[in-house]
């Protein structure tokens, strides 16, 4: 048995990346891999001796279950990065010596990428934005909010979900639920969202650097270098310092791409020199909440919540949308998003109707699982002319404009079977702000902010299940990928169809690394 973790997820070209491993083999190497248009192998590693060692029990007493709040502290073994490695994600798979011969690298592909006994790891440029103007946050804090550390010898499950440890905060350190970072959990989020979806971009010539959120969490100028931020799959746990720089990085004419749902639902406190994270959150502890109401969630009014509606910047909410049920990823509909505007240019070479012709409205990826695992919502209100349009009333932009729509029928409100928002949507806001529906669209205030309102969009983009869904990323990616001088990026809708040789503001020309 063999497993390791990171102590940071992230290194720069040259530099030291450091890896915790425990194994009960005599010795054990690291093979390297790197998600691109397929899973490449890199590099490997020399043998190292093997030490083992057990995680740390939970400190409640909870038998058969470790510790998710404490650092598990396995021996630390140091390897250089080479300076000329390409920026990008890339996998560590942990191969344990045997006593016969040398045994073969493992091959990695999409098929066998998820699994236990690996870790991904982020590699940034010496030089940021030489490579590539847009920028790919891998959603790290909601990797390891869901990780139970499991391992198919060993269910443990730890996570922020399963038998969570809280703190009361009564010495000063924040009050919450508490997870270390500095755990073992083999890849699944990133096989299932990331992995495709990087190889469409590398297929389709989009060249992107990257970063994890404990990156954007330290580094205030972090994204100087770039004009677009992807954020990408499941999105939820943000801490106060990410939101400022991602605010800021908008109001001064930067572009983001919410390719993700569930985004920035719960506030983080990093701690232990950002080795881990508090949250407040209404996350059980045993068969009690420890703390409600749970403070940490960013709509809801203080003292009751943090007082600041992620909407403000995404646009959409989780409490206006929902999740569904079933073993992970779940069920969920097919029947896409209704098409709005269809004369804007995130519609442009897609042939789509919005039923202004005098037929019905097309819908954008139907018959795929496109709104879901978990989508968001802007509170929306119908005109006359059946259009609908974003009322404000949840902290949505005023200039937010309502591309697709899917209501969400039926609404349960019992979190715990078909589920919508959390139980904090109708406790504490019993009076629905608008239908519940999975909501995309934009908006722009300096830079241009676009929503995806679901989780699975880079699912179906990277899976080439709706030729739509691909052109409108495309459309997407070229139109946002270097920042707008005019302030164009909702034209289209009021203006009519944009004829690109007349528009005084063109997109600019293709850079010389596509």
């Amino acid at each position: 048995m063999i497993e390791g973790y990171f102590g940071r997820e992230s290194v720069v070209a040259g530099d030291t990346l450091v890896c915790h491993v425990s194994t009960d083999a005599a010795a054990f190497r690291l093979c390297f891999y790197r998600l691109g248009e397929r899973v490449e192998f890199i590099a490997r590693t020399g043998w190292h001796p093997g030490v083992h060692r057990p995680p740390p029990p939970h400190p409640d007493g909870v038998a058969g279950h470790a510790s998710p709040a404490e650092d598990w502290g396995w021996p630390p073994y140091a390897f250089a990065v080479p300076a000329d490695w390409a920026p990008g994600i890339y996998v560590a798979l942990f191969v344990e010596r045997g006593t016969g011969a040398e045994p073969a690298d493992p091959v990695l592909d999409g098929a066998t990428l998820e699994g236990p006994e690996r870790e991904f790891f982020v590699v940034r440029p010496v030089h940021p934005g030489r490579h590539s103007r847009i920028l790919y946050k891998k959603s790290s804090y909601t990797r390891h909010a869901y990780n139970r550390a499991d391992h198919p010898a060993a269910e443990r499950a730890a996570s922020l979900y399963d038998n969570p440890v809280y703190q009361d905060g009564a010495d000063g350190r924040p009050r919450g639920h508490k997870l270390s970072l500095h755990r073992p959990g083999g890849i699944i989020d990133l096989a299932y969202w990331d992995a495709p979806f990087i190889a469409w971009l590398a297929r389709n010539g989009y060249p992107v650097e990257y970063c994890t959120d404990l990156d954007l969490h330290e580094n205030s100028a972090l994204l100087a270098d770039y004009d677009l931020l992807l954020s990408v799959g499941h999105d939820e746990y943000w801490s106060a310092a990410m939101r400022a720089r991602v605010e800021s990085f908008v109001a001064g004419g930067g572009n983001v791409a919410f390719l993700s749902a569930n985004t920035c639902w719960w506030r983080i406190h990093p701690t232990d020199r950002n080795t881990a994270f508090v949250s407040d959150t209404d996350h059980r502890v045993g068969d009690a909440y420890p703390h409600l109401p749970a403070t940490d969630l960013w709509w809801a009014e203080k003292p009751d919540g943090v007082g600041e509606p992620e909407n403000s910047l995404t646009g959409v909410s989780f409490r206006n949308g929902g999740m569904w049920p079933g073993e992970w990823p779940g069920d969920r509909p097919l029947d896409g998003y209704t098409v709005q505007h269809a004369d804007h240019w995130i519609y442009r070479g897609t042939g789509l109707r919005d039923g202004s012709d005098g037929g019905p409205a097309d819908a954008l990826g139907a018959g795929t699982p496109l709104v879901g695992y978990e989508c968001d919502g802007a509170a929306i209100a119908y005109g006359p002319d059946g259009v609908a349009r974003a009322t404000g009333a949840d902290g949505t932009p005023a200039s937010f404009l309502v591309l697709g729509v899917h209501l969400l029928r039926p609404v349960h409100e019992d979190f715990h079977t078909l589920k919508w928002g959390h139980w904090n949507c109708p406790e504490r806001e019993p009076g629905a702000t608008g239908p519940r529906a999975a909501t995309m669209g934009l908006y722009t205030r300096g830079g241009t902010v676009f929503t995806a309102g679901t989780t699975d969009w880079p699912a179906v983009v990277g899976r080439g299940q709706d030729a739509a869904v691909e052109q409108v990323t495309r459309n997407l990616l070229d139109r946002l990928r270097h920042r707008l001088g005019v302030d164009r990026a909702v034209e289209g809708a009021a203006d009519g169809p944009v004829d690109r040789a007349a528009d005084p503001s063109p997109a600019p020309p293709p850079p010389p690394d596509r």
